[in-house]
């Protein structure tokens, strides 16, 4: 998928693989605050990586890794695990490109309803609602921040 950003740039999604990790980590490392326990080490992402439905998608902003997305497709239903984009290069519509990517994938793959857990006060929630996702629960105290804060997790879910 090819798209252009609103600077003239192009912008672009490619499937990534283990070689896009350190890229992946990078990018968490600089979109997630350690005082939320957001962001997923290296090891568990790679951990992840190679198991059945599990795919990454991997967001270039004129060449360079500036966003992805990680999710994985289970009989007929998807969960998004984590969707990043570099604080450089947010509000180019990066983000929505690769929500929209795990949608368009998830319905090619014959899924009726798909999910993603966020923190409770993320900016993403907006993105996510105005995408159809709607609050099905909520996880009390689910993110441990580096510095000893605990925050709710809101599970959202969508019918395709």
């Amino acid at each position: 998928m090819n798209a252009t950003a609103t600077s003239g740039f192009d912008l672009s999604l490619t499937q990534g693989n283990s070689a896009d990790l350190d890229s992946v980590v990078e990018i968490m490392d600089s979109a997630f605050d350690d005082r939320f326990g957001e962001a997923w080490t290296r090891s568990q992402c790679a951990g992840i990586l190679p198991m059945p439905g599990v795919k990454l998608m991997v967001a270039r902003f004129a060449g360079r890794p500036s966003g992805f997305s990680l999710h994985r497709t289970i009989a007929d239903e998807a969960e998004l695990l984590l969707l990043a984009v570099s604080p450089e290069h947010r509000r180019r519509g990066i983000g929505r490109m690769l929500l929209g990517d795990f949608l368009d994938n998830s319905r090619k793959l014959g899924v009726g309803r798909v999910h993603l857990e966020v923190r409770e006060g993320n900016p993403a929630v907006i993105m996510y609602r105005s995408a159809g996702f709607a609050l099905v629960g909520r996880r009390r105290k689910y993110y441990r921040g580096r510095f000893g804060g605990e925050f709710d997790a809101l599970t959202l879910s969508r019918e395709l």
